[in-house]
Formats: C-alpha cells, sequence, structure tokens
C-alpha cells in the first residue's frame, strides 16, 4: 500500500472532501475553482509522488438525478483512459516475453492474418496505425458490448481505403484489436487479466468489466450544455464524411439521443478501448506502480515514441509508444516533457512523469468537448501538481 504524507484533511467549507500533503495546498485550490469557475459538476483528483499519496480529493454530486454526492469511493467510468490499463497489460506480456512488437499479429491470432492483413504488425496495431479506426460495415450499440464478437469482426475486415485511416486514432478498434491480443496469448480476457495481474496486486478499485455489485457507486455522466461542438461528435459531420462515421459514429453512442455510457450493459460489458471505470485514486496508483509491475527497460520501451504525427480527423497532434499516449507540444498530460498516460473523452485524464517519480488521475462526470485549447479542469490541477513538485 502506498505511503501517506503529514497531510491537510480538507474542511467542510468547500466543496472538495479528502487532503493534501503539506505544500500541496495549491492543488486543493485549484480542485475548489473547477467548481466555482471552471462549471464542474463531479470529480475526483489524486496524486501519488516518490510513493506517497500527497493528493486525495473529491467532491460535487455523483448524480445530479438522486442528488447523490461524489464520495471517496465514488467510481466513474474513465473512457480512453481504459487505454492506459490495456497498456499496461500489454507490458506485462512484453515482459514475460510473450508478445513482441516487431511480430505479425497473426502469430498470434492467425484468423487476423485475412483481408490483407498477414503482415500487420503488434507495433502497427498498438500505435494506432493499422489502418482499423473504425468498421466497415453497419454495427449497433449493443453489439458493442461483445468484446469476442468485435474482434472476430475486426479479423475479417480489410484495412480501410481512405488514406488517412493510417494516421487516425483506433477509438474503439484499438481496445479489441489489443484485448484480442491478450486473450490469444494468455487465455484470458483482457478485463480479467488486468484484475488479476494488475488490479489485485496492487489493490486498485479499477475495473474493465465492472461487477455488477458495484454498479451503486458509479458517477452518472452528464454532457455539457455545448456537448456535439467538435467535430467527432458532432452528427452533421459523420453524415459527410464516411472515414468519420466509420470511427465515431458506427454505431452511434456518443451523440445526445443516443448516449449509452450510463447503462449497466455498457458498465459491466469489456469494451476494452472505453470502458473502465475506477477511482482516481485507483488510476493514480496505478501510474505510479508499473516499476513494480515490469522490469526497467520494459517500462523504457512502453514509453518510447513509436509513433508521432497529426491526426487528420481530430486534427491534433498525438504520439504514442507502447498503447500509451506520449507527450505534444500540447502539453496535454502537464508540463513534464517526458509524461505519458491517456486521456479520456469529456476530460478525463491520467498518466505519469517519469522524472519527477508522479503518478496522476482526474475522474470526472460532466463531459465536454468545447475547449479550443484543452480543458482547462485537469489543466489546472496538473499546472499546480508540477509547481508543487518543482524540479525534483
Amino acid at each position: 500500500m502506498m505511503a501517506m504524507r503529514a497531510a491537510k484533511d480538507i474542511s467542510a467549507d468547500g466543496v472538495a472532501r479528502g487532503f493534501v500533503a503539506a505544500g500541496f495546498e495549491s492543488v486543493h485550490g485549484e480542485f475548489e475553482r473547477n467548481f466555482s469557475e471552471r462549471g464542474e459538476l463531479g470529480a475526483a483528483f489524486a496524486a501519488i509522488h516518490d510513493g506517497e499519496v500527497v493528493v486525495d480529493l473529491w467532491g460535487g454530486v455523483a448524480d445530479r438525478s438522486t442528488g447523490r454526492p461524489w464520495a471517496r469511493d465514488t467510481l466513474q467510468l474513465i473512457f480512453s483512459g481504459t487505454k492506459g490499463l490495456v497498456a499496461a497489460c500489454l507490458l506485462v506480456l512484453i515482459d514475460r516475453g510473450q508478445l513482441e512488437l516487431e511480430a505479425p499479429v497473426r502469430r498470434y491470432w492467425p484468423e487476423f492474418g485475412a483481408a490483407g492483413k498477414e503482415v500487420l504488425s503488434v507495433q502497427e496495431v498498438v500505435t494506432h496505425r493499422a489502418r482499423l479506426p473504425g468498421l466497415r460495415g453497419d454495427v449497433t450499440a449493443a453489439q458493442l458490448v461483445d468484446d469476442v464478437a468485435m474482434a472476430a469482426v475486426l479479423a475479417g475486415q480489410a484495412p480501410l481505403d481512405d488514406p488517412r485511416a493510417s494516421q487516425t486514432y483506433h477509438a474503439l478498434t484499438y481496445g479489441w484489436l489489443c484485448g484480442e491480443l491478450v486473450r490469444r496469448i494468455d487465455g484470458r480476457s483482457v478485463g480479467t487479466f488486468f484484475a488479476e495481474e494488475i488490479a489485485a496486486p496492487l489493490n486498485l478499485d479499477a475495473f474493465i468489466g465492472l461487477p455488477w455489485e458495484l454498479e451503486h457507486r458509479v458517477a452518472r455522466l452528464e454532457l455539457a450544455d455545448t456537448w456535439g461542438t467538435s467535430p467527432v461528435f458532432n452528427p452533421a459531420t459523420a453524415e459527410n464524411d464516411d472515414l468519420v462515421r466509420a470511427v465515431w459514429a458506427n454505431p452511434d453512442v456518443w451523440t445526445r439521443s443516443a448516449f449509452a455510457w450510463n447503462s449497466r450493459a455498457y458498465h459491466q460489458a469489456e469494451i476494452p478501448g472505453a470502458s473502465a471505470i475506477a477511482t482516481a485514486r485507483a488510476v493514480a496508483r496505478m501510474y505510479a506502480s508499473l516499476e513494480q509491475l515490469v522490469a526497467p527497460e520494459v517500462l523504457a520501451l512502453g514509453r518510447t515514441q513509436l509513433e508521432r504525427r497529426h491526426e487528420p480527423i481530430l486534427d491534433a497532434p498525438q504520439a504514442f509508444g507502447v498503447g500509451f499516449q506520449l507527450q505534444t507540444e500540447l502539453k496535454e498530460l502537464g508540463p513534464p516533457s517526458d509524461a505519458f498516460g491517456h486521456g479520456g473523452a469529456g476530460g478525463s485524464l491520467h498518466g505519469a512523469w517519469p522524472t519527477h517519480r508522479v503518478g496522476f488521475s482526474y475522474a470526472m462526470n460532466l463531459m465536454r468537448d468545447d475547449q479550443v485549447d484543452g480543458d482547462p479542469r485537469p489543466k489546472a490541477l496538473l499546472e499546480a501538481l508540477h509547481s508543487c513538485v518543482g524540479d525534483s
């Protein structure tokens, strides 16, 4: 269990509950300002420095419809933050000599070699270069909960013809591709593998496939009034661009009228590109503890840049290691240049700063997509956190 420095308990005067270690009070200040100035609904932020918990904050409303407050044990769906959890599973397999980045995917998953994918490599899959960012045939929202069936669809699918596809973020398909690699190599689903090989040893309140008895702890997501501003969540974009439709609207589970992510079926399913549910405390601990799971050289490989490009649909720079997002000029992962981790739709953000020996996680239930210069909520928290750890 992580150690805990002398902490300042947060009083009941503000929105926040929890504590911050001495010297980290400015993080608490920004967390409060997220509610008073930046429109926060419910959220949690946690950080671990040098193996010790230095920030553990939560506050606001977990479910506006019932008035349920955000509690210490509230769980939150973190969308593509899930990809970081899957990446950790891949590193464990690499560490054990069971997975090689240069190998063709069909070595582990023979059916994947169909439809012109004979030489497509593991590295191309984990860096979103497989030209499989979306699905050719129509898929229903109900089908997304069957990870085995979705992997089979991708095994039989030819790479997309659109020349942008090799540079396009694999929003959901990354999870099914990498999850099936885990299953074919180990025999367990990626959710079970994560639970037994990562969550259990580290005592993490984090799940890819939520046990039904924990459903009552999950915060209810809300879409901000401006949801649909960004092109990928704007229905009109998909109507005019087949690639956008394949990636972001097949099926439509993101628009206001079709938003599916508060359902129990989605929470309990293994949708390994987007459905992890966790506390911020747990995800911060995972990132702070990766060196306990794999050898130093494997962790270094995991955050080594394997791909850097300008993503054509999101119109933004991206960089990837083994599944992890790496820092770009946008500094979305905080000020440090060596930051790695993964963000999620709507604003959640999770990762590590190796030089500063920090793991962090921000989770929230008000989903926003209208921030031209980035979501100010995690940005403010990470800037304050960085000022506290300084150049350590």
